[in-house]
């Protein structure tokens, strides 16, 4: 017999079908990254019930244009070196389409170069430092509003609302911490307030007392602080065992449960103020899905429906420029809305939001976060 391939018009026709079945049954890979261990797991997890419910839902409607979207998960623990490591694996090993993350701001910005270079589009539901798009870079855009806004909200809040005259800022020396500090603080001295207190503290202690006996010598009204909840909560709660009732006010890295965990109990974190999103779970368009969640037994707070609305975004851009083109679907992103469990989205041409919707929320004494 001959080895050569017998080259019939049927063999032709079968090689065809078999390869528009295989195209049709192909994956479109997207990594969601974050942290899901370390102290911040809890915002990976948010992240990852999120794509996967976004996932399912889009997968049980058809795909994009018949293809499955598949998920693939990329833990950097909130370490920038292991968010570039994770970055890497994802594009050269998982072969992924697009990204979902990260967390941290300061894991996000490498992150985000290996993406660049790889010419693969990434959304992040979280990251909130400015320069993540202020880098020229085509293929990066937020789900959330940046530090620079964060700020002003939170300076109106303390100057017309709690008239508060002393303000102590510290700030956890990382990315994301220091610039939602920094920008407060600008927005303060602009309006004629000078700090009385300026300090950092290192991610990953939990002995604040010679900090807060500072604090206290200083005799604030609010202490601002920019970090997260595994270094919020035992500061807070250091300054009420001292005697430090001045407001606590922190933004949107410590919009989790586990805040009052991390504290101690609700006796602590009652009357703690953050900046967040206009709740997702308000919004008219996210009931169906936020009853599939709740139905299930966990509760979507958080970024868990802003890594849905992530998703969603990924898939309408692809699904409207007909492939898994990231060039053509960031351009495309940039000049359309897209209808989200969190509402109409658009995006201006750095990749942000045309509309920021910060506002200002309170924990209450059941360990509770409610909008003021």
């Amino acid at each position: 017999m001959s080895s050569k391939f017998i080259k019939s018009p049927l063999a032709a026709l079968l090689i065809g079908c078999l390869g528009s079945a295989f195209y049709a049954q192909a994956d479109i890979v997207i990594g969601v990254a974050g942290p899901f261990s370390g102290p911040n797991a809890t915002y990976g997890d948010q992240y990852w019930r999120g794509a996967s419910q976004a996932a399912a839902d889009i997968n049980a409607a058809g795909g994009i244009k018949g293809e499955k979207i598949k998920l693939v998960q990329g833990d950097d623990a909130c370490e920038p070196k292991q968010a570039v490591s994770v970055a890497n694996r994802l594009v050269d090993q998982d072969k992924v389409s697009a990204v979902v993350g990260h967390f941290c701001s300061s894991s996000t910005m490498p992150a985000s170069e290996v993406y660049d270079e790889a010419g693969i589009i990434a959304i992040t539901p979280g990251s909130t430092n400015p320069q993540i798009t202020e880098r020229g870079m085509t293929n990066m855009f937020r789900m959330c509003g940046r530090d620079d806004q964060q700020g002003v909200i939170a300076t109106d809040y303390m100057l017309n609302t709690l008239k508060a005259k002393r303000i102590a800022v510290i700030h956890d020396k990382d990315t994301y911490g220091q610039g939602l500090a920094d920008a407060a603080r600008a927005e303060m001295n602009k309006r004629g307030v000078k700090e009385v207190l300026y300090e950092g503290l290192s991610r990953g202690e939990k002995d604040f007392n010679a900090l807060v006996t500072k604090i206290a010598s200083v005799k604030p009204d609010v202490v601002y602080f920019g970090g997260c909840h595994p270094e919020a909560g035992p500061l807070v709660r250091q300054m009420r065992e001292q005697g430090v009732t001045a407001k606590f006010f922190s933004g949107d890295c410590v919009v989790t449960e586990e805040l009052v965990t991390a504290a101690g109990g609700p006796q602590y974190t009652n009357g703690v103020l953050m900046t967040f999103g206009n709740d997702p779970r308000q919004i008219p368009e996210g009931k169906a899905v936020i009853a599939k969640f709740r139905a299930s037994g966990f509760e979507p707070e958080g970024y868990t429906l802003y890594s849905y609305a992530s998703i969603q975004a990924i898939a309408a851009a692809f699904s409207a420029t007909g492939g898994k083109d990231s060039a053509k679907a960031s351009e495309w992103l940039k000049s359309h809305d897209v209808d989200t469990v969190m509402g109409k989205k658009a995006w201006d041409k750095k990749g942000d939001l045309k509309v920021s919707d910060y506002v200002v929320y309170q924990w209450d004494d059941k360990g509770k976060y409610h909008q003021l």
